[in-house]
């Protein structure tokens, strides 16, 4: 990494309880991802083998790319899940379905992983011919067919976007490259009439507005707070509750911050989804002035979960 060395071997540490919890494949560089397709919805006359090739192949195209230019052992890859889930065959080798975008991110010194990305995205249209290569060129975005180039496109703005997530959660600003390459495969992405999601008019909640509120400086705060939540908050619970959740109620006000700045902004929501039963286990043995402000925040900022906080 290109950090200290006690932050390499923080790392290494974190990370190295998540090899027994799911399997090695090949030769993984930065991401350890497993990748399943859900084909049920398409018609019985597809063969299925083309899907199941195209698993495979995906899988070898997240793992085996380098993605950073940082050293990276074994047991420091990022884990993560791609669920993609094939809605409609619309001829000609034409797919279209939603992408369910997963990545964790471990509590120091514990076996506990805390989701760090748990994202669907629904605009998911591509081609894939069997056997055809999948490749991705971030000088090219586009390549010689934008709905070939549509999927991995999307697989490799996600997995910038997991990287940045991941390397801010143990550095400051330290995902900043990553959420600018993000940025700019929006910025280049692939424009086909059935193309969607990366453009700010296609919605309120899609690929451009995720990578816009990452990289726009009036969401300087939430980055933050992501920071504070995992290496003031989760890391330090091992050895300090208290200062554990102190940590964390700090990142809070900083989302709070970012919110009541940034109302509808997608950010916020992101940074919840699949959190609230760990929010709610972690202030629910809290003591009373930290558990009332855990209560106060988490009902303005996660408004999904109001029910369970309420109960705290």
């Amino acid at each position: 990494m290109n950090c200290s060395a006690n932050f390499a071997d923080m790392r290494r540490t974190l990370l190295h309880v998540l090899l027994v919890l799911l399997p090695v494949w090949g030769s993984a560089q930065e991401i350890q991802a497993r990748v399943d397709i859900l084909s049920n919805k398409i018609s019985s006359q597809v063969d299925r083998k083309v899907f199941l090739t195209l698993q495979s192949g995906l899988t070898n195209f997240i793992n085996s790319r380098k993605w950073t230019t940082d050293v990276v052992q074994a047991n420091e890859r990022i884990q993560c899940s791609f669920l993609l889930t094939l809605s409609q065959d619309l001829g000609s080798n034409v797919y279209k379905g939603s992408l369910t975008v997963q990545a964790a991110r471990p509590a120091y010194n514990t076996s506990y992983v805390s989701p760090l990305l748990n994202f669907q995205d629904d605009n998911l249209v591509f081609k894939y011919v069997e056997y055809q290569p999948i490749e991705f060129n971030e000088n090219r975005v586009q390549g010689n067919d934008p709905l070939v180039a549509n999927l991995t496109a999307t697989i490799a703005y996600y997995i910038n976007i997991i990287l940045g997530l991941d390397y801010t959660s143990f550095s400051l600003r330290g995902g900043d490259p990553y959420f600018q390459k993000a940025w700019n495969i929006v910025n280049n992405a692939p424009d086909a009439k059935d193309i969607s999601g990366w453009k700010s008019f296609d919605g309120l909640r899609n690929r451009y507005w995720l990578a816009e509120n990452l990289n726009n400086n009036r969401f300087a705060l939430f980055h933050d707070a992501l920071y504070a939540y995992y290496r003031t908050g989760l890391d330090v619970f091992y050895e300090n509750e208290e200062a554990g959740r102190n940590g964390i109620i700090n990142a809070l006000s900083y989302l709070n911050t970012v919110r009541t700045e940034n109302l509808n902004s997608m950010i916020i929501p992101i940074f919840f989804q699949g959190k609230g039963n760990e929010l709610y286990k972690l202030f629910s043995k809290a003591n009373g002035e930290q558990k009332a402000r855990a209560k106060e925040l988490l009902t303005k900022l996660d408004i999904t979960n109001l029910s369970l906080y309420n109960t705290l």
